[in-house]
C-alpha cells in the first residue's frame, strides 16, 4: 500500500479534508443514501488510550513546529487585521461555543474568506452533474471486478452499515469510496439531514450580517487534488480506509477531540505514527511520502491562499476560516503571514 495514499486517506478523514471535498460527500450522499437509524457517535479517543510515553512523544513532535496549538489567531501588519479560524468540516455540538466566540469578529470584518463558499458549492454541484465519471465508474470494470474478493466483501459490509446498497457502491470511484469508508456509520443521519461544520455555520452567520463571503481557492480544487491520481493509487486509498473502517467512529472521536483541544498538529503526528507501525515501509520512504502529501494537500494550497488574504486585508478587516491543519507548521498559513511582516498572536478559543 502506498504510504502517500494511506496519508491522503487519513488526512481527508476529517479536519484536513478540503471543504469542497466535504461538500462533494454531502452533495452526493444527501441524494443517494437510504435511511440509517443510528445513535450518536460515541467513539473511543485513540490518542488518549495510548501509553503515557507515546502520548508524550506525540505531543513533543507536534509542539516542535511553529503555531502548533490553537484554533483562533490574530495577524496584524500596521492597520491591517486578519483573524484566522481553524475549522472542523463536520458537525459537532461543541461548535456552538466556538461560534459564539467567533461571531463578534464578523461585526468588524469586511469579508469572510473560506475554502468553499455557496457559489463554489453550486459550481461544484453543477460540475459533478456534468462529470459523473469523476466520482463514479461510468466505463470499464466496476469495484467488484477491480478489488480482491475479500476487499470487496469488506466494502459491501462497510457500505451496508452506512446505508449504501452494493449496486451503488460498486460504481463509486475508489477515491470516493475511501472517503465514504472514512465516515462512521453514526455520522450518516447528520449528513442526510444537512448538518454542517463550523465553516457553514460561519457562512450562515456572515450572510445574516450582510458580510460578503468569498472563496480562498477555485471550486475545481477538488479535481486538481484527485485528478492526478492513478487508478492504482486510488485503489490503495481503499486499502488504507478499509484498515480503519471498523474503527471509523474511534477515529472520528480521536480527531475531533484533538481539534477541540486546539491540538490539530497532534492529528498529523498520530497519522504518522500509524504509518510507521504498518509493515513494509522504510522510515525514509515514510518521510518522503508524508512530505509529498503535505506539499500537495497543505503547503501548495497555503501558499496560494496567502495572496488572497493579503489582497483582502488591503480592503479592511478579514475573517478567514479553513481546515485547522493549515494553520501550524513552517509553511502553514500563520508562518507564511509572519514572513509577510504580520505579527501573529493566539486568541482564546
Amino acid at each position: 500500500m502506498s504510504c502517500r495514499q494511506q496519508t491522503l486517506s487519513g488526512y481527508l478523514r476529517l479536519i484536513g479534508a478540503t471543504a469542497i471535498a466535504a461538500a462533494a460527500v454531502v452533495i452526493w450522499t444527501g441524494a443517494t443514501l437510504g435511511g440509517v437509524a443510528m445513535a450518536g457517535c460515541n467513539g473511543r479517543d485513540l490518542i488518549a488510550a495510548l501509553p503515557q510515553a507515546e502520548r508524550a512523544e506525540l505531543t513533543r513532535m507536534a509542539d516542535a513546529v511553529p503555531f502548533a496549538r490553537g484554533n483562533l489567531w490574530r495577524a496584524t501588519r500596521g492597520q491591517q487585521v486578519i483573524h484566522l479560524v481553524g475549522t472542523y468540516h463536520f458537525t459537532d455540538s461543541r461548535h456552538d461555543a466556538t461560534l459564539a466566540r467567533i461571531e463578534p469578529l464578523l461585526d468588524t470584518a469586511t469579508v469572510l474568506l473560506v475554502e468553499a463558499g455557496p457559489d463554489e458549492e453550486r459550481l461544484l454541484a453543477t460540475e459533478l452533474a456534468q462529470r459523473p465519471d469523476f466520482m463514479f465508474l461510468t466505463n470499464g470494470p466496476t469495484l467488484p471486478e477491480i478489488l480482491p474478493e475479500a476487499d470487496w466483501q469488506a466494502v459491501i459490509a462497510a457500505m451496508r452499515a452506512r446505508g449504501v446498497p452494493a449496486f451503488l457502491a460498486s460504481k463509486f470511484r475508489p477515491w470516493y469510496m475511501a472517503m465514504m469508508l472514512n465516515l462512521p456509520p453514526c455520522a450518516m443521519p447528520d449528513i442526510q439531514r444537512g448538518a454542517k461544520g463550523l465553516d457553514h455555520m460561519l457562512i450562515a452567520s456572515a450572510t445574516r450580517r450582510g458580510v460578503p463571503v468569498r472563496a480562498l481557492e477555485p471550486f475545481d480544487t477538488l479535481f486538481s487534488i484527485f485528478g492526478t491520481l492513478s487508478m492504482a493509487e486510488e485503489i490503495d486509498m481503499i486499502g488504507a480506509a478499509l484498515h480503519l473502517a471498523d474503527r471509523a467512529e474511534d477515529m472520528t472521536a480521536t480527531l475531533a477531540n484533538a481539534y477541540f483541544a486546539g491540538q490539530s498538529r497532534l492529528i498529523w503526528e498520530f497519522t504518522l505514527m500509524q504509518a510507521r507501525s504498518a509493515p513494509g515501509m522504510s522510515e525514509a520512504e515514510i518521510a518522503r511520502q508524508f512530505a509529498l502529501t503535505e506539499d500537495v494537500l497543505m503547503t501548495a494550497r497555503n501558499k496560494a491562499w496567502v495572496p488572497v488574504l493579503l489582497a483582502a486585508a488591503e480592503q479592511g478587516d478579514v475573517l478567514a476560516a479553513f481546515g485547522a491543519l493549515h494553520l501550524p507548521g513552517h509553511e502553514g498559513v500563520l508562518a507564511l503571514l509572519q514572513a509577510e511582516g504580520f505579527v501573529v498572536n493566539p486568541l482564546k478559543n
